[in-house]
């Protein structure tokens, strides 16, 4: 982004500065040479989830039904992903990227890994209740809907023309995908049943979903519209009432 995309709102310098952060981990680090792109390291970790949470539980012999519900649904999120990424691309994800970016973006991932890894190896929660695996796998299906829909979307829609989307998935929420992406990941954390994969989500979706998404809306403040989609689509959930009317 060009640094007059941001906006000269507070949100805008604080994004733009959280933003840089992550960016130059997760791009630039160390500097030299950029050999991948930065969704071929996502795909890779996502792509190889599923057999990941296997071994698992294979190493600590847990067979439990709330494991073999946790490998479909990451597993299943990770063959997802990978697919999208080969149908409609996000573009954000398909820069160069150094050799110290990719250790990261990958690192950074992995601590989604210690979700199947507290379920599995029975390090901390407690079995999850029938109701329970219900609801995480209500969440995980209407999250990934959200996902997959908002991001199909955003990229066909921006493929004809420029400029704010503000129907479909966009028309109540401004960012329905990262909406969905934290649905999917509150399933996995149900089915584990402690506190502590929420703390992790928390952080993450602090320090990496945060900063991107007010980067986001900082870019498109620049659109002569953006102040009346504003007052009618919330950030992350549907407002329960229009700012823009009296």
């Amino acid at each position: 982004m060009r640094r007059s995309d941001w906006g000269a709102e507070p949100e805008g310098r604080v994004a733009r500065a959280a933003h840089r952060a992550v960016l130059y981990l997760s791009r630039d680090l160390f500097g030299g040479l950029r050999p991948f792109r930065q969704s071929w390291v996502i795909d890779v970790h996502k792509g190889v989830t599923g057999p990941f949470v296997a071994l698992l539980m294979l190493a600590y012999g847990n067979g439990s039904a709330a494991a073999w519900i946790y490998l479909a649904l990451h597993g299943g999120y990770g063959l997802a992903w990978v697919v999208k990424d080969r149908t409609f691309p996000d573009q954000g994800w398909q820069a160069r990227i150094t050799l110290g970016g990719a250790v990261v973006t990958f690192l950074g991932l992995s601590l989604y890994w210690l979700l199947p890894f507290f379920l599995v190896s029975g390090l901390v929660g407690t079995a999850a209740s029938p109701a329970l695996m219900a609801a995480a796998v209500v969440a995980y299906t209407f999250g990934l809907v959200l996902m997959l829909g908002a991001d199909a979307q955003k990229y066909f829609t921006l493929r004809e023309r420029n400029g704010l989307i503000r129907d479909g998935f966009y028309r109540y929420v401004r960012h329905p995908n990262y909406l969905g992406e934290m649905l999917v990941y509150s399933g996995f954390a149900l089915l584990v049943n402690h506190w502590l994969p929420w703390l992790i989500l928390g952080a993450i979706w602090a320090v990496l979903f945060l900063p991107r998404m007010l980067a986001i809306d900082a870019s498109l403040a620049r659109y002569p519209d953006w102040a009346a989609y504003r007052a009618r689509a919330g950030f992350l959930l549907p407002r329960l009432w229009n700012r823009g009317e009296r």
